[in-house]
This record gives structure tokens, C-alpha cells and sequence, in this order.
């Protein structure tokens, strides 16, 4: 095991872990009301705009939705856990050769959220790796285990086409088309965050993740156990996302708040710890190229509702991340709001 306190399995919590009373989870969470969208619709015709308005009313309503029947065997997702938990299983000086702060680097690992930097630091372990073009970043993963590359290779690119798909069918709920992003989403981005939380002796004061949104158009989750919590725009209450087997989680990022000009609201969630188990998720990050500026559309801005946001890219948002401490609330679509 690493050398932070998450991995040592120590019997208490240290006070650098501590989040403040406010921000405790409660260990009897109401469950999130979350809509489940079934995919086999999408190309029938006859029921895509059934879809279409079930996926604008999600990302209005809450900016995230759960799916189903979205095409990716129950094989192919075990096989990206099971190779996860025996990474995370490695003796640390095979993980520590990846280890690095730098939020530039395309393959890291790392502990909390910038190890030993942030105020607070975070119950979890991470590996983030880029994932497209997959044949010119595996080369750069982790040699072990033996099978991690092709298993999560698969993967990677089987929840790819998930979002190029459903991000079509998002631009076209907003009334811009499937094809208003042309090729700019078929050539941006995969970010691939594989987050594991170890068992916590205190699971009421601490945190796997603070408070956050994905800086990303979409951010598609899978996870071997519940623990990922939603902010209820409704209420204002954290509720936990019920498990639903075979079923992925969809995140509306930032940069789509900022394309659909605030009709649709990046979530915020963050991630809650157990006192028995390990969990695992696997979080697919898909946005426009490192550099590939996105801005609201034109066609959802007027007098009614004026321009929101200024443009910015993924590079504007790591700048972002290197240099601010997310453990106080601060989000990138802050940054980018403009004054009213």
C-alpha cells in the first residue's frame, strides 16, 4: 500500500481529513430521485423524441441522469472494475512511479485531490489517464496489471461512443441539432479518472471528493458500489444516487451549462466513504480538444437571455485547477460567469 493515511488503513481519521461540520455527510442520506433514460430507444424514430425531451428535462432538472441499455456488456464494464481494483491492490512504490501534482500530465497518480497542497485533503486514491486517441496513450498507462490496458482500453472506447451519441441527442434537445458540434466532440477529449475510496474508520467526517462540478460537456461514471452524492437543485439537500445494476451515471458539465447558455446546470456532486469496503469508480471525462474554445451557442442567446458565460477550453480549466485550492467551494464556471 501508498504511504497516505487512506491506504495505511489506520484505525482513525487524521485532522488534515477533517471537512468542516457543514460539509459532513449524513450516513442515512435521502436517495436522489433520478431519471433513468433507456438508450435501445435511440434509434427508433418513432421514440427518440421521447428521449429527447426525457434528456432535456434531466439536465434542467438536475444535470444528471442515470442510463440504461446503452450498449456496453456487463463483461466489458467488470473487466475496467475488476482491472482498477488490482491497480489500486499494487504495492505503492509501483503506483508512487506514476505519482505527480502536475494536473498537466496525462497519465498521473496521486492521492486526495493535489497531495499535501489543499487545505483538506480527501479519503481516495487516483489514477488519471487520457484515453483518445487510445493507441497513442496506452502505450503510457500502467504496465500492471498485466490486463489493465486492454480491459480498460475496451472500455474507454465503448463509453466514448456512448457520449458522442448522447451528446448528439443532448445538442439536439436544445434545439441546435445532433450535428451542432460537427466533429469538435468526435475530436476532443477523454479524460479517464479512476478514483478508489478505501475504507474509512470515520466515515461522518470525511470525504472521498469535495463539492464539485466536472469541468466537462459530459461526464459518464461507473461505480462498484453507491457513494456518489448529488446536490438537489430542488432542495438544496446531498442526496445519494441509488445503485441501479448495469446502469451508468451521466454528468452535465460545465462546458455544456456554458454551450446551452444556462438552460442546462452543471451538477454538483462529490463522493461519500464507507467503513467496511472499497469502492471503485471509473469516470469517463469527454469535452472538446485541449485548446478548442467553447462558448454559449448563439442561437440560445437574446433578450430574454442575454450571454452568461465567456468562452473558455479544457487548458483554461486545468490553469484553473493548478492554481486554486477546490477544498473552499470554488468552482471553474465561476471563473467563467459574467456579471449580470
Amino acid at each position: 500500500m501508498g504511504n497516505s493515511a487512506q491506504e495505511k488503513g489506520l484505525p482513525y481519521v487524521p485532522d488534515c481529513y477533517l471537512v468542516p461540520m457543514a460539509d459532513r455527510p449524513n450516513l442515512a442520506p435521502s436517495v436522489a430521485n433520478i431519471p433513468v433514460i433507456d438508450l435501445a430507444k435511440m434509434p427508433d424514430t418513432h421514440h427518440r423524441s421521447t428521449l429527447i425531451s426525457q434528456l432535456s428535462d434531466a439536465c434542467r432538472r438536475l444535470g444528471f441522469f442515470q442510463i440504461v441499455n446503452h450498449g456496453i456488456s456487463e463483461s466489458v464494464m467488470e473487466g475496467a472494475l475488476k482491472c482498477s481494483f488490482e491497480y489500486f491492490k499494487l504495492p505503492g512504490e509501483e503506483k508512487t512511479k506514476l505519482m505527480s501534482n502536475d494536473v498537466f500530465k496525462p497519465v498521473r497518480y496521486g492521492t486526495s485531490m493535489k497531495d499535501g497542497v489543499d487545505s483538506i485533503q480527501y479519503w481516495r486514491v487516483f489514477l488519471k489517464h487520457y484515453a483518445y486517441p487510445l493507441h497513442s496513450w496506452t502505450p503510457f498507462w500502467p504496465h500492471n496489471p498485466p490486463d489493465y490496458r486492454k480491459k480498460m482500453g475496451k472500455y474507454c472506447s465503448e463509453v466514448r461512443r456512448v457520449a458522442l451519441e448522447l451528446m448528439g441527442a443532448i445538442t439536439e434537445s436544445l434545439g441546435l441539432g445532433s450535428d451542432y458540434l460537427g466533429n469538435r466532440m468526435e475530436e476532443g477529449m477523454q479524460v479517464m479518472a479512476v478514483n478508489c475510496y478505501p475504507p474509512c474508520p470515520e466515515p461522518e467526517v470525511a470525504l472521498g471528493l469535495p463539492p464539485h462540478s466536472d469541468y466537462s460537456c459530459l461526464t459518464i461514471l461507473l461505480q462498484s458500489l453507491q457513494g456518489l452524492e448529488i446536490l438537489d437543485k430542488e432542495d438544496g439537500n446531498w442526496k445519494v444516487v441509488p445503485e441501479l445494476h448495469g446502469a451508468l451515471q451521466v454528468h452535465v458539465g460545465d462546458h455544456l451549462e456554458v454551450l446551452s447558455n444556462g438552460r442546462y446546470k452543471s451538477v454538483v456532486h462529490r463522493a461519500t466513504l464507507n467503513s467496511d469496503k472499497t469502492r471503485v469508480s471509473i469516470t469517463s471525462l469527454h469535452s472538446l480538444g485541449m485548446d478548442d474554445v467553447m462558448g454559449a451557442a448563439m442561437e440560445l442567446v437574446d433578450n430574454q437571455n442575454p450571454l452568461q458565460y465567456k468562452e473558455s477550453s479544457f487548458r483554461d480549466f486545468l490553469d484553473f485547477l493548478s492554481s486554486t485550492d477546490i477544498s473552499g467551494g470554488k468552482r471553474f464556471i465561476d471563473t467563467i460567469r459574467l456579471e449580470k
